[in-house]
């Protein structure tokens, strides 16, 4: 497995060339997650901040009354990582589940800390991915209050077209904040007038 896709995200952002990504991408390790394997389990502290190069995976948690909850997807080409246990150091309330078989690059938050010290650009590299994270989810929690579902799941597909493939339907419907009957309703369309 290359580091060629790490690299070019870590340039993605402007703020470091070419051989500044090189050198903090070789930082990185090679992880894999057969399908269903965890990267995080409820009531552990998140450890690994993972550039995920190919799969797809899914954070949930379980509500009150213990059912399963989705509350994010997570794509090739993207981070994973349980944002307030890696930074604040205690027990996650997530899971974070592989939906297919899964292959990415990883480092350890004593690893983060070092390059985030060492490297000013891998410092704002991260401030960055961490403000477009917060921003995606205010957009995604005033979607659920703003939005009709239906709207919410055309926004889903939309930025991630593959979710149908990997992601079963009582999982995207958890993750919309609706029913499986609900979503089949809406995936059918409107009814005939």
């Amino acid at each position: 497995m290359s580091t060629e896709k790490l690299t070019r995200f870590l340039q993605s952002t402007g703020l470091m060339n070419a051989g500044q990504a090189t050198e903090i991408a070789a930082e990185f390790t090679p992880k894999e997650f057969g399908k269903n394997a965890y990267l995080l389990h409820a009531g552990h502290i998140s450890d690994d901040y993972l550039f995920l190069d190919s799969g797809f995976m899914r954070a949930f948690a379980y509500d009150t009354d213990g059912n399963d909850v989705t509350t994010g997807f997570y794509a090739s080409g993207q981070i994973v990582f349980e944002v307030a246990s890696f930074f604040n150091r205690t027990p996650s309330q997530e899971y974070i589940q592989a939906l297919t078989d899964c292959q990415g690059w990883g480092i350890t938050h004593q690893q983060l800390n070092a390059l985030f010290h060492a490297r000013p650009e891998f410092w704002e590299f991260g401030r960055s991915v961490l403000v477009r994270g917060y921003a995606a989810l205010k957009s995604r929690m005033l979607a659920l209050i703003t939005e009709p579902a239906a709207t919410r799941y055309d926004s889903l597909l939309h930025a991630s077209p593959e979710i149908l493939q990997h992601a079963p339907l009582k999982t995207i419907a958890s993750y919309l904040g609706i029913t499986d009957t609900s979503l089949s309703r809406i995936r059918k369309g409107p009814a005939p007038k």
